[in-house]
């Protein structure tokens, strides 16, 4: 019994000895300064908004780059809150590595649609409604441009689904180019092939019609020709009509 509470005590004083030599190792010292940082921009291949050197020009904007500066002085929450202020900044993360470097992660807000009303309002806008002003944007994205009388809060409210659809499907991705509001709130689209436009009347069961239309497509356009029509109107269930050149 003596022998069992001894050895309980020992390994006790060696598992309290490993928390407290890790913790002195991990501890700062009040000299160690910061010498490099490694960036890392999440979702690179599908988004370029945000790179490591417009990370660095904002960091340093802000007098918030940890080069030259002593670790005990970076705060690491002040420069994720920071980061997280741009538009196009879903997520950051700054943490001090095993080996001492500062470590700032970001992940992208991914758009999935671009708004360019007549009411002059352009940005991008991802799947969660979230506004990203093209103005302040490194590169412009392939997405389909929402145009015509629209906002966008008839954006968030009635095509936040339909741009995900036409993201996540390969034909549609590559064949919508544009996206027309018309006065009464009607949906058009244009496609990149053909010298026609699609009628899909008000913004509801849009993915329907557009399953229909891929029919169309292929069972009609593909056999008698992509340019035989100015208007393809599927507004209703049960019809398809076409207007001639």
């Amino acid at each position: 019994m003596i022998k069992r509470i001894l050895l309980a005590i020992i390994l006790l004083a060696l598992s309290a000895y490993f928390v407290v030599a890790i913790t002195l190792l991990n501890k700062p010292s009040d000299t160690e300064v910061c010498t490099s940082v490694i960036l890392t921009v999440n979702d690179s291949v599908r988004a370029g908004f945000i790179n490591s050197k417009e990370i660095e020009r904002i960091l340093k904007q802000f007098k918030l780059y940890p080069v030259n500066k002593k670790i005990k002085e970076i705060n690491t929450r002040e420069i994720e809150e920071k980061l997280q202020e741009n538009p196009f900044i879903k997520k950051a993360q700054c943490y001090r590595s095993a080996t001492g470097k500062i470590c700032v992660e970001v992940s992208q807000r991914l758009p999935i649609l671009r708004i360019h009303a007549n009411n002059g309002e352009s940005c991008y806008m991802d799947a969660q409604g979230h506004n990203m002003s093209s103005g302040n944007a490194l590169y412009t994205a392939h997405l389909p441009v929402v145009t015509g009388h629209v906002t966008s809060q008839y954006v968030k409210t009635n095509l936040l689904q339909f741009g995900q659809f036409i993201q996540d499907d390969e034909f549609w991705d590559s064949m919508i180019e544009q996206i027309n509001i018309t006065e009464d709130g009607s949906v058009e689209i244009v496609p990149r092939v053909g010298d026609h436009i699609v009628f899909l009347g008000k913004p509801e069961l849009l993915e329907e019609k557009l399953e229909r239309l891929r029919i169309f497509y292929e069972k009609g356009l593909n056999k008698i020709g992509w340019n035989k029509y100015t208007r393809i109107n599927l507004e209703f269930s049960n019809q398809i009509i076409c207007t001639k050149k």
